[in-house]
This record gives C-alpha cells, sequence and structure tokens, in this order.
C-alpha cells in the first residue's frame, strides 16, 4: 500500500531513537502531538514523571469544559500563554491553532503518528474501560465516548489534519526537531532507552 503520508522536511526530523532519547533528557519543553488513540497521553505522562516536568494535558487543561463544551478560543489562548512561560513542561495536545505560542518555547516535538486501525482499536478499548466515567487526561464532566464522526476523523486523519500540523510546525517551529513515532515498538523502545542511565 502507498504511504501518503505528508512529510516534514528531512533536517528537522530525528530519525535515530539514541538521538531522539538525549534531546528529551535535555529538554525543558516538550510538546507531544499526533492523532487520537496513538498514545499521546501515556508517553507524555511517563516522559513527564520520568523527567520531573510538569504535566498538562491540552484536552483536560485547555481545550473542553464539562459536558463536552469547548472553552472559547480567547480562553485557551490565555491559558497557553500562562503555561508556556514556565520553565520546565510538557504538553500533550495536537491543536495547530496554539502552534504559535507553543512552537517557539519548546525544545521537541514528539509526533505519534501510529496506524489509523492501531489508533481506532486502542479508542475502542479505551472507550470500554472507562464508559461511562471521565478518562485522567480528560476535563471533568467529559464521560468516555465514541461516534462515527469521532471514527472518520481518526481514519482521515493523515490526509485532512496532518498536512496543518506540518504547515504549523513548519511555520513556527521551523527549527524544532521532530521525532515521529510510527509504532507501538519504537514507542517501548524509546521508553526502554529513557529509563537507562545517561
Amino acid at each position: 500500500m502507498m504511504d501518503l503520508r505528508a512529510e516534514l522536511p528531512s533536517n528537522q526530523q530525528i530519525t535515530d531513537l539514541g538521538q531522539a532519547a538525549e534531546h528529551i533528557r535535555a529538554a525543558s519543553r516538550i510538546v507531544v502531538i499526533g492523532i487520537s488513540g496513538a498514545g499521546k497521553s501515556t508517553l507524555s505522562q511517563k516522559i513527564a514523571a520520568g523527567f520531573g516536568l510538569p504535566y498538562v494535558s491540552f484536552d483536560r487543561d485547555i481545550f473542553w469544559l464539562p459536558g463536552w463544551t469547548e472553552r472559547p478560543k480567547p480562553e485557551q489562548r490565555k491559558i497557553v500563554t500562562k503555561l508556556v512561560a514556565g520553565e520546565r513542561w510538557l504538553m500533550d495536545g495536537s491543536n495547530p491553532s496554539s502552534f504559535d505560542l507553543r512552537l517557539p518555547r519548546t525544545d521537541i516535538v514528539i509526533w505519534m503518528r501510529i496506524a489509523r486501525l492501531v489508533c481506532i482499536w486502542s479508542v475502542i478499548k479505551r472507550w470500554i474501560r472507562y464508559f461511562g466515567s471521565t478518562r485522567p487526561e480528560m476535563a471533568p464532566g467529559c464521560a468516555e465516548r465514541v461516534d462515527w464522526e469521532f471514527i472518520r476523523f481518526i481514519w482521515t486523519y493523515e490526509e485532512k489534519f496532518a498536512p496543518r500540523l506540518i504547515a504549523g510546525i513548519a511555520e513556527h517551529g521551523p527549527d524544532v526537531p521532530v521525532l515521529q513515532l510510527k509504532s507501538r515498538r519504537q514507542m517501548r523502545e524509546l521508553l526502554d532507552l529513557l529509563r537507562r542511565p545517561a
């Protein structure tokens, strides 16, 4: 099958996981982006805990209000502006509308670009696990849900949404190194490298 993924310039990509681990160890501010169900929150929380970085969930802390109500954009930007002024943080969230605030302050971007079928399966498992309740990375009062619109969003993510992320990175973080993780195996390998003594 042909890979239709849009790509970043090769000089911005980190392709060696050992080199990526060194960047992450030295980083004070990290942005993790990617498709729903890719494992952003899992990876983010492990890295944040391992390196003592305050963890910010875009869904929980910025984007959503209770009852799946989107926080007004001016309020979102006010919160992001305050958070990115901090000296140390890890921010988990893909929304490109705040790239102009986040990327100039970011030491490295980790982009979870996992296969869409894997992500859909992960989202369904997550829905079953948290059925009727709210997962920890989500705003209070936003019970876990899955519908066809959400599945369609995941299925068409690479074609419709990834080019916007690439354009945003090019505009607001052209010198920021980007690690793309394209499988669960790569994610596990990266975490194993990060657990080893420096």
